[in-house]
């Protein structure tokens, strides 16, 4: 049996606060670091953003003017390999289309390949490349890749 199409009313099962994001963007990140509470509710607080949730992830986003951008995507670690940022990345789109987004784009940490083949299956096409955008542990340079969908 197929499940049904997946919107963002349908992916937002529980409450996420702001503590919940950073516990799981902890889980999730070291590169880029990983947001706090604190900056998870000033993004929240945003009429401009964007969240879509299940009980194990979320994709951030704010919307402005007629494009998005997507801030973060982060599934817990033990949640992956199960469809979940597929859907997220899925309601992410029908929802800022809705609310008036023709393109969304995102940076992406270049040896992320994981994230980078998700983007792609979504539709995403890589339009441009940020040297040295973001610190590794060691404090070395790692390229970000720009990606935009819906141009």
């Amino acid at each position: 049996m197929t499940p049904a199409p997946l919107t963002p009313a349908t992916l937002t099962v529980a409450p996420l606060t702001a503590a919940g994001m950073a516990r799981i963007h902890a889980a999730c990140f070291t590169m880029p670091r990983p947001w706090d509470a604190a900056e998870f509710a000033t993004a929240l607080a945003d009429p401009r953003s964007l969240v879509i949730h299940q009980d194990h992830g979320f994709a951030l986003g704010r919307i402005v003017a007629d494009e998005a951008e997507l801030l973060t995507l982060a599934v817990a670690p033990d949640a992956r390999r199960q469809g979940t940022g597929a859907r997220l990345m899925a309601a992410f789109l029908v929802g800022a289309r809705a609310r008036g987004a023709e393109s969304v784009f995102l940076e992406v940490a270049a040896p992320n390949t994981a994230a980078r083949a998700l983007y792609e299956k979504c539709g995403f096409a890589q339009t441009g490349l940020r040297r040295g955008y973001y610190r590794d542990a060691e404090g070395r340079a790692v390229d970000a890749v720009v990606l935009v969908w819906g141009i």
